[in-house]
């Protein structure tokens, strides 16, 4: 018995102002069936129903970047890194969905590294490539620094820690997008220290609500508009353990 996904095509519409195509909803479905196999080897999500994983997995991953599935985002073809992926969300969404993107996605764990690099050929997504390695390591790096144009960051830390594992990796002018449930002035505060810090601004914060559950969700982006100082990122484990 294939546990399917639902469809929601309505909800899609209604909610993001876009549909998958069929060959992206057998993409995400084929993706579900994936993540369900690799389940058994690694613990990669506890997110298994069907439901669920379209809301928590799917649908969250493509409502942090609604800006990019409004036909004129700009650039046209972006560059796009997702840290600390994990089990590839919110970038192998990301990949099946902006066609026209390339997308790193990075994680400090070989093992689910290479389990994305399966899922990337599974999918025969020719838009994703991985990198094992720490975004405080990546983001000192020349060939990564300022190289992106969006940095998609979810479940990973403070606000101000995910600020400075994204905007050092940013073009100037690139989004930081970072993904949060909760989120209260004080965190606005702290944030607004750090972006300054780091050559960014707190360009909006926005709070939604989830379509099935009815959770209340948060997507922060950050612009960076200046060069972030070459002390940023420091070291590994600084920025969680000293926040900015």
């Amino acid at each position: 018995m294939t546990n399917l996904l639902p469809e929601m095509t309505e909800i899609w519409r209604q909610t993001l102002n876009w549909q998958p195509t069929v060959q992206q909803q057998t993409q995400f479905q084929k993706l579900y069936e994936l993540i369900l196999e690799g389940n058994r080897q690694q613990n990669l999500t506890r997110i298994v129903e069907p439901q669920e994983f379209w809301e928590k997995h799917l649908w969250d991953s493509l409502r942090g970047i609604v800006p990019l599935l409004s036909a004129n985002f700009y650039p046209a073809s972006p560059a796009i890194i997702d840290i600390g992926t994990g089990a590839g969300f919110p970038g192998v969404p990301v990949a099946i969905t902006v066609l026209n993107c390339t997308i790193t996605l990075l994680d400090s764990t070989r093992k689910k590294i290479t389990f994305l690099d399966n899922i990337s050929s599974e999918l025969a997504l020719t838009n994703a490539k991985t990198i094992v390695g720490r975004a405080e390591e990546i983001g000192q790096h020349f060939q990564y620094r300022q190289a992106y144009d969006i940095a998609l960051i979810r479940a990973v830390g403070a606000a101000s820690v995910c600020a400075e594992y994204t905007l050092p990796l940013l073009k100037q002018g690139g989004l930081a997008i970072i993904y949060r449930g909760n989120w209260t002035e004080d965190e606005t505060t702290t944030l607004q220290n750090a972006v300054n810090q780091l050559g960014g601004v707190v360009e909006s914060i926005e709070q939604f609500t989830t379509p099935l559950s009815h959770s209340i969700r948060h997507c922060v982006y950050l612009r960076k508009v200046a060069n972030t100082p070459a002390n940023f990122p420091r070291a590994v484990g600084v920025p969680t353990q000293k926040p900015l």
